[in-house]
């Protein structure tokens, strides 16, 4: 069975509401596009459920449109989730949705809501117009999920004739004559945040308020996680990497792959470079908690339906700039972690956008633990240096948007979003989201560490690596202002720049050098992590294209910040 319907009708929480957390997320072949599948049994028969990507339209040209309509086309029952309090909107995709001659059963989600807005809806008559059961729904207390179930033995195809395009929208206003009604009820506290969240100058203070909220949650929760992991590292995992090398002490080159090279004699999770040391604890002790309390987070703010409106506030100035709304979501995953912030771009419509998003991330958007370290080392020195490093990343972010929306082809599709009403999030909904991300993070970014990390390991094994750094360091040096050892050390932030940048404070560097090695260091190559997601994504062309723009602004902003301070 699949289910289809809108953007924000609450289709995914009546697919955590039938399937609970054991969801799998899945790619449909061929595309980037995901939708969440899972396996249910009810009265002796076993379904499979696809929560299909939300659309407007089975005719659009959107890739997620696409494949929403191939998933219908290959789905031996619809459940069409429909938001009871836009009934006249949802009974656009409901109408090509009976064209399809699928067995199929109307959901009318968020029922309590439009009882709450005086909406009163004639389920009977709008059961004989549709020919298909009908059942009101209230997914996040589960209030009908097991009506919803029952209807299933029920469904059948629609008897409706949908007429043509021209004429649907005229048939829609006939049927909401027949089968709605209206009465008066007083606005709510819930109605004026509603208005005042999307108003330009309200809306864009609270959203300001939002982000930072978003920022010192995730770094609270992010830092809290990491200080009680790095105990368990210490305890439990590092003893048995020492009893291992101890084992492959006769055997040189294995030791230094797998465990990586000592420092002071000892292995050193961040420094050692090795498969079991640093690629195991830069995974899941150093971007893991960061990833998780962003998708925590986020998933809050899904639910309770602010992104949209956030998407909406700030569309007028992203198109500016070549993009739109939708592109604040990934690039506020890269608060987080650059890697899932990247792949969140998927959500974008055009090749182009997702291509300038993607550097505007890997270029100007630190991630949580490198901006706790550029606050921690800048802040010690006034609140100066610390605006002079984020009005710079700003500006270079602007900029470069503004150079790549004209020399970069393609596109630029407009926004069309749907603004929920505010809700309050529901946790289990919530708490599937975050493990499906999780897992399909583990899944698909791990690998990307580990394998980063060989490579920078070999680099470092065969001398390649320092050779090239101690080759470039003498001119880099002159034009950035910085001595030799921390050319070294900022290219030590191919693997993670956080750790470049904890590197730079024994170095006993001027205010001026910090602040020129802290905007260096953001801009320079991406981390090893978002490199190989960059090449997966896009491709060599588009990688090499990515690493030449981050290189070029990092040396010459470095070196005008080196001649103007």
């Amino acid at each position: 069975m699949v289910l289809a319907g809108n953007p924000n009708v609450g289709k995914s929480v009546i697919f955590t509401q039938i399937s609970g957390v054991y969801a799998f997320s899945s790619n449909y072949p061929g595309t980037t596009v995901d939708f969440l599948r899972s396996y249910v049994e009810h009265e002796g028969e076993w379904y499979e459920v696809i929560d299909a990507p939300g659309t407007y339209s089975l005719e659009g040209m959107a890739e997620a449109e696409r494949i929403a309509a191939r998933l219908v086309e290959e789905a031996d029952i619809v459940i069409n989730v429909v938001d009871a309090g836009n009934l006249e909107r949802n009974l656009y995709l409901t109408f090509e949705l009976t064209e399809r001659q699928k067995p199929m059963v109307v959901a009318l989600n968020m029922w309590d809501e439009a009882k709450k807005r005086g909406i009163d809806i004639d389920l009977k008559a709008l059961e004989s117009i549709l020919g298909v059961p009908v059942v009101p729904v209230v997914a996040t207390t589960g209030e009908g999920i097991k009506s919803l179930l029952a209807a299933l033995q029920e469904a059948r195809v629609p008897h409706f004739v949908s007429p043509d395009h021209t004429r649907r929208w005229e048939e829609i206003g006939k049927v909401i004559s027949e089968v709605q009604r209206f009465s008066y009820r007083r606005p709510t506290w819930r109605d004026t945040l509603q208005r005042v969240t999307l108003l330009p100058g309200a809306g864009l203070l609270f959203g300001l308020a939002v982000l930072v909220g978003i920022f010192f949650s995730v770094r609270f929760i992010g830092e809290g996680l990491i200080h009680l992991l790095d105990p368990l590292f210490e305890r439990y995992y590092l003893p048995l990497l020492e009893r291992l090398g101890v084992l492959l002490s006769r055997y040189p080159l294995w030791y230094e792959v797998l465990i990586g090279k000592p420092v002071d004699g000892h292995i050193d999770f961040e420094l050692s470079l090795g498969l079991l040391s640093t690629g195991v604890y830069v995974s899941l002790g150093a971007v893991l908690p960061y990833v998780l309390a962003f998708y925590l987070v986020l998933g809050l703010l899904e639910d309770v339906g602010y992104l949209p409106r956030l998407a909406v506030l700030l569309d007028g100035f992203l198109h500016r700039l070549g993009l739109h709304g939708y592109s604040v979501v990934p690039m506020l995953l890269g608060l987080g972690c650059n890697v899932p912030g990247i792949m969140a771009t998927r959500v974008l419509e055009s090749e182009k956008e997702r291509f300038v998003v993607t550097v505007l991330i890997a270029i100007g958007i630190p991630c949580s633990a490198q901006q706790a370290l550029i606050v921690g080392a800048l802040a010690p020195h006034g609140v100066a240096p610390v605006l002079v490093v984020y009005g710079t990343l700003f500006a270079v972010v602007i900029s470069l948007a503004l150079l790549l929306k004209y020399l970069v082809p393609g596109f630029r599709p407009p926004l069309i979003c749907e603004i929920p009403p505010y809700r309050l999030p529901f946790p289990k909904a919530v708490l599937s989201k975050l493990w499906v991300r999780l897992r399909g993070f583990l899944r698909d970014a791990l690998p990307i560490v580990f394998l980063g990390t060989l490579i920078v390991n070999l680099l470092y094994l065969t001398n390649a690596f320092p050779a090239l750094a101690r080759f470039v360091s003498p001119w880099l040096s002159r034009m950035l202002g910085l001595p030799p050892e921390a050319i070294l050390v900022i290219a030590l932030g191919i693997l993670r720049k956080y750790m470049a940048m904890g590197l730079l404070l024994p170095l006993g560097l001027s205010v001026k050098q910090l602040v020129i090695a802290s905007v260096v260091i953001s801009l320079f190559f991406p981390c090893v992590a978002a490199f190989v997601v960059v090449l997966r994504e896009f491709g060599w062309k588009r990688l090499f294209e990515a690493v030449a723009i981050m290189l070029s602004f990092a040396f010459i902003v470095g070196s005008l910040l080196n001649m103007l301070l």
